[in-house]
């Protein structure tokens, strides 16, 4: 039986990813893996990512899928499209890795103890945004790269940023957790929607891969993204959009008869202008079944206070002075 082509980005983090997913698939099914790299065009270009647009890193690996050049793709679950693609299908949902963004500073930091007009580079809108809210007073500037450009601006022999914003789990998969100094609590920054989190994705006729691939599913994981990026589509913001989304599921309280109510879903929700002047965030509960409901039910609330005016502020807008809800 010929091995299954797994189609990668040709980065550290993706191949590492990729490489956890095909070892998955064969401790799990016996099934030999090959790994194919792919070219997207955010791979091909050095514009800020927000700049980019949505599924610019997704794109190339789902049209290789159609043509049957690769059998499946992993993707970073944050950088697809809300919308799914004709044919094809999220088979599984790994386990999510830590969902929070990390601070790689000079000389061991925190994002306290970084002086006012400190430089902190990051890729994402919804980071630079959330940084500004934080009232720091730091330079924030977009960066590029991939993970070890990244700090070695922090940390190499000629540093021009004091400190950089990244996923957590892209450091966890990467085996540099070491050099994180602050791992940021979701209630100073929320992460993006499915940030974490894995995408695995087949043709949809292939229904002996579908089934073959189930095996890697984590339900948890897949009401949380389910939830996250519900209300990221009802918002119909992309994946580089200011918006933060984080669903924690907990096991909901005993009744009266000691027996135990079911999971629950916790989602909090922000959007953020990108200045950082508006910030609005809120929160709903429900259960697993309900991911998708509980999604656009948050979506709708902040749509109700004003979210699509931050969406729609231009990101070299100058200072506000209006605040919409308030900064974690």
């Amino acid at each position: 039986m010929s091995p299954l082509r797994l189609g990668t980005r040709g980065s550290a983090l993706a191949l590492a990813q990729s490489r956890a997913v095909a070892d998955a698939v064969q401790a799990a099914t016996g099934r030999q893996v090959e790994l194919v790299e792919v070219v997207t065009a955010g791979d091909r270009s050095s514009a800020p990512v927000h700049r980019l647009g949505v599924g610019v890193f997704v794109s190339a690996l789902r049209d290789a899928l159609v043509a049957k050049e690769i059998d499946f793709a992993v993707h970073s679950y944050k950088d697809l499209p809300t919308a799914g693609q004709d044919g094809l299908l999220i088979a599984a949902v790994p386990p999510r890795e830590d969902p929070r963004d990390a601070l790689v500073a000079q000389d061991g930091r925190t994002l306290a103890e970084l002086p006012p007009g400190s430089t902190v580079g990051t890729g994402a809108l919804r980071r630079i945004a959330q940084l500004h809210a934080l009232g720091l007073q730091l330079t924030v500037t977009p960066i590029r790269g991939n993970v070890d450009s990244r700090i070695r601006r922090v940390s190499g022999p000629e540093p021009d940023l004091d400190a950089v914003v990244l996923a957590r789990a892209g450091l966890v998969r990467l085996g540099r957790t070491e050099e994180i100094t602050e791992t940021i609590d979701p209630m100073l920054m929320l992460p993006a929607p499915a940030q974490g989190a894995l995408a695995v994705e087949c043709r949809s006729d292939d229904s002996d891969l579908v089934d073959l691939l189930a095996v890697l599913d984590h339900p948890p994981t897949r009401a949380a993204i389910t939830a996250e990026r519900a209300l990221l589509a009802t918002l119909e913001a992309g994946c580089s959009a200011p918006v933060a989304a984080y669903a924690v599921l907990a096991e909901g309280e005993l009744d009266s008869s000691g027996a135990s109510g079911g999971d629950e879903i916790y989602l909090r929700g922000a959007v953020i202008s990108p200045d950082g002047s508006r910030d609005l965030r809120l929160s709903r509960t429900g259960t697993p079944a309900e991911a998708e409901k509980i999604g656009k039910a948050l979506a709708a609330d902040l749509l109700d206070l004003g979210a699509d005016s931050i969406l729609g502020t231009p990101t070299d807008s100058g200072a506000r002075t209006q605040h919409l809800g308030a900064t974690e």
